[in-house]
């Protein structure tokens, strides 16, 4: 009697425990947020920041972010990025960033797509420290990607930040 086991493991790994790229492919969208007190997200909305529009800021860092990642995460590829956006969003309590992230390589984008949110997440953070230094960056998540030898994913719905109007 044969008894079959998971095949799944760690990725970056090789046989005998040398460590090793992984080639993965296919589109990322990925969410991440910066929840902030009330009085905050009310100065983040009347722009009254010293430094300029913290989501404006935060959604350049992290396109800029997302073309750096190699140089973040020790064995990513460095990719020819055909398209990237962030966008930040005020909500009531706090900011939600999404990435989108596009490459035609041989390898896929869900590290930029993170490294994007992660970047605009911590600008937030930086450019409103002044006002709350207790404010948490939470929900790193992959939403969805597209292609690639792993296939398709969507994570189910958890729950809806609702942008504050």
């Amino acid at each position: 009697m044969s008894t079959q086991r998971n095949t799944k493991k760690l990725s970056h790994y090789g046989e005998g425990g040398e460590v090793s790229m992984v080639d993965v492919s296919g589109k990322a969208v990925t969410t991440r947020f910066v929840k902030m007190r009330a009085p905050v997200v009310r100065a983040v909305k009347r722009l009254e920041n010293p430094k300029g529009n913290p989501l404006e800021v935060a959604r350049i860092a992290g396109i800029a972010a997302a073309k750096r990642t190699a140089e973040w995460i020790p064995l990513c590829h460095p990719l020819p990025l055909t398209h990237i956006d962030v966008t930040a969003r005020l909500c009531q309590n706090g900011v939600e960033l999404q990435s989108s992230v596009t490459t035609t390589a041989q390898t896929g984008v869900e590290m930029e797509a993170l490294v994007a949110v992660t970047a605009a997440a911590l600008t937030v953070y930086d450019m409103c420290k002044a006002l709350d230094k207790s404010m948490e960056i939470s929900d790193i998540m992959l939403v969805e990607k597209t292609g690639g030898a792993s296939g398709d994913f969507r994570r189910p719905a958890k729950r809806k930040v609702q942008p504050k109007r």
